[in-house]
């Protein structure tokens, strides 16, 4: 074997040049960067949509007053929807930025989270409510929501006479009286100052309010109940006016503790009747209803609820 062979035989392989990578990003561009545009963009078309739905199909609303008893209670949460009277210009849902800052940073007291739109008469696709709807409704000149019973439509006479309702000068039915008893709690407390005598407490220590109950049927058979405390307070009382065309007289069920149209915007009412324009939406079910004992605690969310509201019709059973 030759030298040269020998020096050959011992010398170690070259190893095989890795091919070269071009174009390799560096490590930090491997990294996910997030595009606040687009998250910015998909939050914005998220709210529209929302809104949207607010605006057109329906909206969660919040019972705040007993104006409604016996059939709604505070802490109660219903669906209204929007469409079956058509929309109008207290239909779109926009929010109003200050008065939401004021009311969760400041603590003042506003009337809404929403901005108004000018009054602008008609409805796109109006229909006029049936007779014993309960509606959501704006007073005019103000940016509040309230719910009551549609009682009177145009062209009809409307009276009320010892707290008896008169359409077109007949009585409309009335039941005797009989009783209800309603579970107290936080958000129910059965004030003896508003409910005079109605507190009880059974032998096992539970609180009751019971309140004096007078059952109506409106002309075409639909019926609810209404509570009657007083024998002569002032709404029990109210003259003849003819209702104009285009407006509904509403009232509450809760009689004498209801700011309605038989009374002047100055005290809270509804200053008579109401343009349908101002109508928001038909209360259709409750979702869920809170008795006022909530706390920071999640676990105390679910002992909070009230049992048996949920799912509850608030379409007047009657009628054809």
């Amino acid at each position: 074997m030759t030298k040269e062979w020998a020096l050959a035989e011992a010398q170690e392989p070259e190893p095989a040049s890795a091919p070269a990578v071009t174009g390799t990003p560096d490590n930090r561009d491997l990294k996910k960067r997030t595009d606040w545009w687009a998250e910015v963009k998909g939050l914005f078309w998220l709210l529209l949509a929302v809104l949207g739905f607010h605006s057109f199909i329906a909206k969660p609303f919040y019972i705040p007053s007993e104006s409604m008893l016996p059939g709604l209670l505070v802490g109660d949460r219903l669906v209204v929807t929007k469409y079956p009277y058509g929309w109008s210009f207290v239909s779109p849902t926009i929010p109003d930025p200050v008065a939401i800052f004021r009311s969760t940073v400041l603590r003042q007291q506003t009337e809404s989270w929403g901005v108004r739109l000018p009054f602008v008469h008609g409805r796109l696709l109006g229909h006029m409510p049936q007779r014993g709807d309960v509606v959501i409704v704006t007073p005019p000149g103000h940016n509040s929501d309230y719910i009551k019973r549609v009682i009177g439509l145009p062209g009809e006479t409307i009276a009320v006479r010892g707290g008896t309702v008169y359409l077109n000068g007949r009585a409309i039915p009335r039941s005797p009286v009989h009783e209800a008893r309603l579970a107290v709690d936080d958000n129910a407390r059965c004030d003896p100052s508003d409910y005079p005598g109605a507190l009880e407490t059974d032998a096992a220590g539970k609180q009751w309010c019971r309140l004096p109950i007078v059952t109506e049927t409106l002309p075409g058979g639909r019926h609810y109940d209404t509570v009657d405390l007083e024998p002569d307070s002032p709404g029990d009382n109210f003259p003849a006016m003819k209702i104009p065309a285009g407006h509904v007289f509403l009232m509450g069920d809760n009689r004498d503790r209801s700011a309605d149209s038989r009374f002047p915007l100055s005290e809270l009412g509804l200053g008579g009747a109401v343009p349908w324009e101002n109508l928001g939406g038909r209360a259709e079910f409750i979702t869920f209803s809170l008795d006022g004992s909530t706390t920071l605690n999640p676990l105390s969310w679910w002992t909070s609820l009230r049992g048996g509201r949920a799912g509850t019709s608030l379409h007047a059973p009657g009628g054809k």
